[in-house]
């Protein structure tokens, strides 16, 4: 946090990322190269005309298939239309190897982007319920909600200072300006929050409308936020032109004047989300078992975390493997300027193969603990059905087209990034140990999929899976020293690795 951009260097590209280039897009591009020195385009100026429109009929007149097409696709959904019966078929949900505990109830972040949060949660409760004998339970994603977006605000501002000298129109501040305190987040942040602020049973701070529904408060707060920044740039340039003043006087009174502004921001999410318990406040928290035994705890939020949460696998010591193949493998990364607690843990990532990906999942299952990650779960995938499969729709052979990106192509141009965070909790393996399909907990409630379950094809999860968390007890050792060793390659601001979940 607060390192200044740099370019990762690449010193030796991965053999996977060798293969990824020589792809399907690569080879159209060097047709289209030779073609050009037998053909000349329609429209000489480059605008369209009526005779691409006929050239291109003419090919749709000559094939039945795409006339059919034609004659279903304009009143049906071509999504449900085209959904793949194989697929369906293969992506049963059935596992044979699954998490011997089972946790409920499938939770609903509704209309939030909290499923960082909620993927957290689900993982951390499953110790908790199998410590305390609980048949349902969930921790408050809303307390964590709460401290984040406070935690986000103060952040922005902070950068704001950090970077008052620049132009408002820097790429920078742009950048940073536009989804300022976005509900998402990584993994590192949310251990910012646990070892912070602990967490709470959902009964001690329940939910909120505006927890569930968060875009109102988002649209207050950033036009707010937005407003503090311009406050903080003009006093920054006012402070500095007296040459009187130390470096030292002017940022104190910048913090000042911030935590005055934050003071705005506070009122309305206190308003709006309702007053959290400190982490340091005892709190009573009165429950049933799973044979209808009551029960009482009383204590505070780090105390609850510290003594439930977790077992032999701390969120402290787990971190990130990604896959992303732009980059080179057996690195660490992490994003420049992305953050929640000022100070606090940066994100950090090792790159690596996404077989490395695949194997940390299996350990995780095996050793009875279920598996943080973050994916793009709207490509390939049926939300009804709770289905991701890359084979899930017909389109290819619907149009007569083929989808040539690799996964560094998307990330590349903006086509895919991490955009939802989720649970594994089972898997199914062939005969020779290999995945074939993942149990994946979603929190969209129990209506999508197999009641709130989706099922992951292998393949899906080659292509849109970005990241796992493991704990470091589970991950290879040279993994472990890449992680251990800090010597991180940082990424801008913009880049996707930089998606929040």
């Amino acid at each position: 946090m607060g390192s200044s951009p740099s370019k990762a260097t690449h010193p030796s590209q991965p053999e996977p990322y060798q293969q990824e280039k020589r792809s399907y897009a690569a080879q159209e591009l060097s047709r289209s190269v030779a073609d050009l020195h037998l053909s000349t385009p329609l429209s000489a100026d480059g605008a369209l005309s009526f005779t691409n429109v006929d050239a291109w009929e003419d090919v749709v007149a000559q094939s039945p298939k795409l006339q059919l097409a034609r004659t279903i696709l304009n009143h049906s959904n071509i999504r449900e239309t085209l959904t793949s019966r194989s697929a369906r078929i293969a992506d049963s949900h059935v596992f044979n190897t699954e998490l011997d505990f089972k946790t409920g109830p499938i939770t609903n972040q509704k209309s939030s982007g909290r499923c960082w949060l909620f993927a957290t949660t689900n993982v951390l409760r499953y110790n908790i319920m199998k410590k305390l004998n609980l048949s349902d339970f969930q921790l408050s994603q809303a307390y964590l909600f709460f401290w984040d977006k406070l935690n986000k605000s103060n952040y922005y501002l902070e950068l704001s200072i950090q970077h008052a000298d620049l132009p408002i129109d820097d790429r920078l501040i742009y950048h940073l300006s536009d989804d300022l305190i976005s509900d998402g987040g990584q993994w590192d942040m949310v251990v910012n929050l646990l070892e912070t602020y602990g967490v709470v049973p959902q009964p001690v701070y329940p939910e909120s409308l505006h927890s569930s529904l968060s875009s109102p408060v988002n649209t207050l707060l950033k036009t707010k936020l937005r407003e503090h920044a311009l406050i903080l740039r003009d006093l920054s340039a006012s402070l500095r032109a007296n040459t009187a003043l130390s470096e030292e006087a002017v940022l104190g009174a910048l913090r000042s004047k911030k935590e005055e502004l934050l003071k705005e921001v506070y009122i309305v999410i206190s308003a709006t989300l309702g007053v959290p318990p400190r982490a340091e406040e005892n709190f009573t928290w009165d429950y049933y078992d799973k044979e209808g035994k009551s029960g009482s705890w009383t204590g505070t939020p780090r105390e609850f975390y510290k003594a439930f949460a977790y077992d032999k696998y701390s969120p402290t010591d787990s971190f990130s493997l990604i896959n992303d193949p732009r980059n080179a493998y057996g690195k660490l990364y992490t994003v420049d300027k992305l953050g929640n607690i000022w100070g606090g843990r940066p994100v950090l990532y090792v790159n690596t193969e996404i077989e490395n990906l695949k194997q940390a999942v299996v350990k995780q299952i095996k050793a009875g603990q279920p598996v943080f990650f973050g994916c793009d779960v709207g490509q390939f995938s049926d939300r009804n059905a709770g289905v991701m499969d890359t084979g899930l729709f017909e389109y290819e052979a619907t149009f007569d087209i083929q989808f040539g990106l690799t996964k560094a192509d998307r990330l590349r141009t903006n086509e895919s990034s991490m955009t939802h965070a989720m649970v594994i909790s089972g898997v199914h393996l062939d005969a020779h140990g290999r995945p074939v399909r993942y149990k994946v907990e979603n929190s969209w409630g129990a209506d999508p999929g197999d009641k709130g379950y989706f099922v992951m094809s292998d393949a899906w999860f080659e292509q849109f899976v970005y990241q796992v968390v493991i704990p470091r007890a589970l991950a290879p050792k040279e993994l472990v020293k890449v992680y251990d060793a800090g010597e991180k390659l940082v990424l801008p601001p913009w880049d996707p690795m930089g998606s929040l979940a």
